[in-house]
């Protein structure tokens, strides 16, 4: 196999029409066979295990006292023809002359409209358990909430597209899942999250790690820190950050997660999905015990970007967290390769200041 995991090309002649006796056989040199290399864990670096969860979902508890979001910069929603479809095409026929087809006509919607679909949505499909009533007692303070992240500038239009485009159930459900993601990070403080387990593999180790490999981007890991003789990159980012991880005095052990089973579960929309991150390192932050912060090292950010950044920090570090079995976890993700070193550092300090106070 290739980088991309799938077979080389192969060709062969074939004797067609008009027959051709007289042609001589293409001789094709065979290609030698890639380098593989054996990715496993090392019995010496026993004491550099990580233990990590297998989280197959979450259960939020709603608290008695009133509601509120933290809207973060991954709560912004951009509605773009790439996203909702052409926003205007051009209609040809046979005959006659040709017509521009557009949604102008969403415009004319109320915005008091788009806010009661929007609440009503996320009232009935996010904080509705199955088989049981809605509950309309939220339904006031969860419009507030709605009203405030439509008129804070977390909805960007472009493309001609419009707001009336949220009656949409695919684009309502995105919105809104951005929106219940802000009240879930609010309530972290009160532990209202539990991450459920897989309950007949509930935690991954390090320690089972073995496969093969012929993909040519890879790392050799220092003793010091990796439990795993390699590392399997995807990216030149990732051998950087694995640089730089080794060259902090702070840092215990981590590991690629690459065929790690290190899986987290999260909705595009109404889509249920599973996200890889892509490094786990343990940190000396000044506590007793290490503090487990999974890494992501991201170029472009598209929207499925945001849903799991916001999986991540509303849902699953404070799911994990607040079952006290796997020890503190925390998330961080890098956008900038050149700045990886200085950016890594400066994470690092903030934890301990925040651990400090």
């Amino acid at each position: 196999m290739n980088e991309e995991g799938l077979f080389n090309a192969e060709y062969a002649d074939v004797l067609g029409i008009p027959f051709d006796f007289a042609a001589k056989p293409v001789v094709v040199k065979p290609v030698p066979p890639r380098e593989t290399v054996r990715v496993h864990a090392l019995p010496e670096r026993e004491h550099l295990e990580i233990v990590f969860p297998r989280v197959e979902g979450y259960r939020v508890e709603l608290p008695n006292e009133k509601l509120t979001a933290k809207f973060t910069s991954d709560s912004v929603l951009e509605l773009t023809p790439d996203l909702v479809g052409p926003s205007e095409i051009r209609n040809e026929g046979i005959i006659g002359e040709g017509v521009d087809l557009t949604v102008e006509h969403l415009k004319d919607m109320r915005h008091s409209t788009v806010l009661y679909h929007l609440a009503k949505h996320l009232l009935f499909r996010k904080y509705r358990d199955h088989g049981d009533e809605p509950k309309l007692h939220l339904f006031g303070q969860l419009k507030r909430i709605t009203r405030d992240w439509l008129d804070g500038g977390y909805l960007v239009c472009k493309g001609g597209t419009y707001p009336a485009q949220l009656i949409y159930q695919e684009i309502a459900d995105m919105a809104t899942e951005r929106i219940k993601a802000a009240i879930t990070e609010a309530m972290v403080g009160e532990n209202p999250i539990k991450a459920i387990l897989d309950p007949y593999n509930p935690k991954g180790s390090t320690r089972h790690v073995n496969f093969t490999t012929s993909k040519e981007t890879r790392w050799k890991t220092s003793p010091e820190h990796c439990h795993i003789n390699w590392l399997v990159c995807d990216s030149d980012w990732e051998s950087e950050l694995a640089r730089v991880v080794e060259g902090h005095p702070r840092v215990k052990a981590y590991v690629k997660n690459h065929n790690l089973g290190l899986e987290v579960p999260y909705r595009m929309g109404s889509i249920p999905r599973r996200y890889l991150p892509d490094f786990i390192v343990q940190l000396d932050d000044g506590r007793p015990d290490p503090l487990n912060l999974i890494v992501e090292t991201k170029g472009y950010r598209r929207e499925d970007a945001k849903e799991k950044a916001n999986a991540m920090r509303a849902y699953w570090v404070p799911g994990v967290n607040n079952l006290g079995k796997f020890g503190r976890w925390d998330f961080v993700e890098f956008s900038d390769v050149f700045e990886i070193k200085d950016a890594f550092g400066k994470v690092i300090e903030s934890l301990i200041q925040q651990d400090a106070a």
